[in-house]
């Protein structure tokens, strides 16, 4: 499994807990990308974004906030606010975190290195870490 995490220049918090996603068959032998690598990186996280709105569907349960509301309100409705799930296209969402990198908004680190180069080729072990930091941008000029 590779290990995914996310940081933030002049942040000790990372930007999300880590998580993983599985070796791809080619990422050993040096077939894999760092153009690729981002895009599974992307589709994977859209994948757990469609299964996190799934179970949110299937199952609302009133919280003790919801409840303290609708007590104050004189009315408590079951389930809370009516969830609309978001559409999320994966290939649009590889897009643009593509041209987020080129854009230099954030960089990719793997196993310690900095990769700069999109359609440079990565040789992953089974326990690399990608690390992806996002880059703040100074106001002022």
């Amino acid at each position: 499994m590779i290990t995914i995490s996310g940081k933030a220049l002049g942040r000790k918090k990372p930007l999300f807990a880590d998580w993983s996603i599985p070796f791809p068959p080619d990422a050993g032998d040096g077939g894999l990308t760092l153009r690729d690598l981002i895009g599974r990186v992307v589709r994977a996280e859209v994948e757990a974004f469609k299964q996190r709105q799934q179970e949110r569907q299937l199952f609302r349960a009133l919280t003790a906030r919801d409840i303290e509301k609708g007590t104050a309100k004189g009315k408590i409705e079951s389930g809370g606010q009516e969830f609309k799930p978001q559409q999320v296209d994966a290939d649009e969402a590889v897009g643009v975190a593509l041209q987020a990198f080129e854009d230099g908004l954030y960089l990719v680190v793997v196993d310690g290195e900095e990769q700069r180069e999109l359609d440079r080729q990565l040789f992953l072990k089974e326990d690399s870490r990608v690390a992806f930091v996002r880059l703040t941008m100074l106001a002022g000029g």
